[in-house]
């Protein structure tokens, strides 16, 4: 069977097609082949070589497919469900210690990016029956990641307004959410075209931050001067300043990435203490989140935004297309 094997040193031009062997499932394991998987920022920091792992890693975080074979312990799934993996195997529920999260697919555990894989039946949760696998494939860590900081941490309400920031599949997905929970959304993007991909999925404000230098003022004034109720801040230290300006005063700001940068000397303290704002980090999110998540998005009918499709075999060219960051939305991969 096929996966795609990422060498040492780390870099796009490592990425080369390999065979591999298929074990039996064990009693508590289940084989699934794997028919969709999908591309983040986070996958691409590591076949660039900004996290260590192994030699012969397969890439990617992400797969969906249909089960094929299971052990004589699994009870929760059956051969021909749909399934889609997890982000964090290990954490099924409630609190974990941030050292238990230690075997993500993608790294440095084996990821997705193959035919098919045999894991304990806990590493996959039940895809939404409405969805495709390459969408199913866009969970793992998308999905759940908005999920966690807008309707978990957050707990967006009818009413709140909520800031997310470009067009990437966090930001997506939150506006999803955040639109299904009843709030009012503010987008930030940087043309034309992607602010009326925005509108049409439902964001009631657009403000492209290439014209807006300081768009944070934009927001405060589509709020008449109260600010936003959260923040899904995925900018990362360069856009932070704004994010918090654009806060009313208690405000919820779920920190999750750093797609503007990592670069930074201080952040503004003041405007924190002033404001009394919640910063809160998010790590993708739990089992039963993703649980949860699949229920809402099948009861509420939601499909993520997929910008772009490749097969298993053009992966690099994938990982080509994120890093330009003309997409819109996620980048799915056909295995």
């Amino acid at each position: 069977m096929r996966a795609m094997r990422l060498r040492q040193p780390a870099s796009l031009k490592n990425l080369y097609l390999d065979s591999i062997e298929i074990s039996t499932p064990g009693p508590d394991e289940i084989q699934v082949r794997i028919k969709g998987a999908s591309v983040n920022f986070r996958d691409g920091l590591v076949v660039n070589g900004f996290f260590p792992v192994d030699n012969g890693l397969i890439p990617l975080s992400d797969g969906a497919g249909e089960i094929i074979a299971a052990g004589k312990n699994v009870k929760e799934f059956v051969i021909g469900d749909r399934v889609v993996s997890t982000f964090h195997p290990n954490w099924l529920t409630g609190h974990i210690e941030r050292t238990q999260l230690n075997n993500s697919p993608g790294g440095p555990a084996d990821g997705f990016a193959c035919d098919i894989v045999t894991r304990p039946a806990h590493h996959f949760t039940h895809a939404p029956q409405h969805l495709s696998f390459t969408e199913s494939a866009t969970l793992t860590c998308a999905g759940v990641t908005a999920w966690r900081a807008v309707a978990v941490d957050a707990d967006v309400k009818p009413g709140n307004t909520v800031l997310i920031l470009g067009t990437g599949g966090v930001s997506l997905f939150a506006l999803q959410f955040a639109k299904a929970a009843g709030a009012k959304v503010i987008a930030t993007t940087s043309n034309e075209k992607k602010m009326e991909k925005l509108e049409h999925m439902g964001a009631d404000h657009v403000v492209n931050y290439t014209k807006t230098g300081n768009w944070a003022d934009a927001v405060l004034s589509l709020t008449n001067g109260i600010g936003v109720d959260v923040v899904v801040e995925v900018g990362g230290p360069n856009t932070m300043a704004q994010s918090l300006k654009a806060c009313r005063t208690g405000a919820h700001v779920a920190i999750i990435g750093a797609a503007a940068g990592f670069d930074i000397d201080t952040i503004p303290f003041a405007v924190i203490q002033s404001k009394r704002l919640r910063l809160q980090g998010v790590t993708v999110g739990s089992r039963a989140d993703q649980i949860t998540m699949v229920k809402a998005m099948e009861l509420d009918r939601i499909k993520p935004y997929i910008g772009a499709t490749f097969p298993l075999e053009s992966l690099p060219d994938a990982f080509i297309t994120l890093n330009n960051n003309g997409h819109f939305g996620k980048i799915a991969i056909e295995v």
